[in-house]
């Protein structure tokens, strides 16, 4: 580990990669750990609130599910359905474990995300369940590795761009119906969007998801202003190199042993790193006067935003 680093955390991951995306948390080697081993002490900062997370059945998903449900909260969250089922299952497994008495059951949603009829519906059957939505998480994503702009075709660079952000907005549009003030959306944007240098080589090697991660800053300063008033705030976090499912679907093999071996830190986060951010601003007693704003974990990569 880097000196200064203050988790024990692994640094170095064996190459890996899976052939279709999203890929499969339960096959990755080492898991990620989306609690952390030195068990984190909730306070309920969000005891009664009722919280949707998309792409929950993994990776950073997972860890702010399952810490929302430790804070006290009612949780659902989405899913791609055949590829994540066993993901899911776990998932919704350890919600039950951890959740209060007082926190309803969680449930899974499949659905593409990229599609407005899909978001509608998912927020009609999460609406039908629970009745409100307090928090919003978006961030279900995809990303895909490039050497040259030629590789990015027009069905690929739409794809990207419905799951990363056409989703975000027709989430966000929706779930709204149903927020009351104190309510409050979280928007998962990349380190990618403020630095050319990355986890890996680059940021030219994700180019069309490095764009959406930048929309994504954008799209969460405009709507912050534009609900404010309304007593809605709207954030968003810009993780660093982070080992989830994502890496090994969509990086060469060779490029694991290496993720987050160029950051300060030296090395990439566990999801459990990135979730408490999420805890902060979902709670109203803690971030109350936060809006429009990024948090940023990435170990060092950035300084000055």
């Amino acid at each position: 580990m880097a000196s200064g680093s203050s988790c024990d955390c692994e640094s170095k991951f064996p190459p890996e990669s899976q052939p279709t995306q999203p890929a499969k948390e339960y096959l990755m080697n080492p898991l990620p750990q989306p609690l952390n081993p030195k068990p984190y002490k909730p306070t309920n900062k969000l005891l009664g609130k009722v919280a949707l997370v998309t792409g929950g059945d993994s990776g950073i998903g997972r860890s702010v599910c399952l810490h929302f449900a430790m804070e006290g909260a009612t949780v659902g969250f989405t899913y791609v359905k055949g590829i994540e089922d066993v993901d899911k299952d776990e998932t919704i497994k350890l919600i039950k474990q951890l959740k209060p008495p007082s926190s309803k059951d969680p449930i899974a949603i499949q659905a593409d995300l990229g599609y407005e009829s899909e978001c509608q519906r998912v927020v009609d059957e999460f609406v039908k369940e629970y009745e409100t939505i307090d928090i919003l998480v978006n961030n279900a994503g995809v990303q895909y590795y490039t050497n040259s702009m030629d590789d990015i075709t027009e069905s690929r660079l739409e794809n990207v761009f419905r799951t990363n952000i056409f989703a975000y907005f027709f989430l966000a549009r929706f779930s709204l119906n149903h927020m009351k003030r104190g309510g409050c959306v979280i928007n998962t944007t990349s380190v990618a969007a403020y630095t050319a240098v990355n986890a890996y080589s680059g940021g030219s090697e994700v180019l069309d998801y490095t764009a959406t991660k930048g929309a994504i800053v954008a799209f969460t300063r405009g709507l912050a202003l534009q609900l404010a008033s309304k007593g809605i705030r709207v954030n968003a976090v810009a993780p660093g190199p982070v080992w989830t499912p994502l890496q090994p679907a969509s990086m060469p093999a060779e490029s694991m042993k290496g993720l987050g071996s160029s950051v300060p830190m030296g090395r990439a986060a566990q999801p459990h790193e990135i979730a408490p951010c999420y805890v902060f601003l979902a709670c109203n007693e803690c971030s109350s006067y936060f809006t429009g704003q990024v948090l940023h974990p990435n170990g060092g990569m950035i300084v000055n935003t």
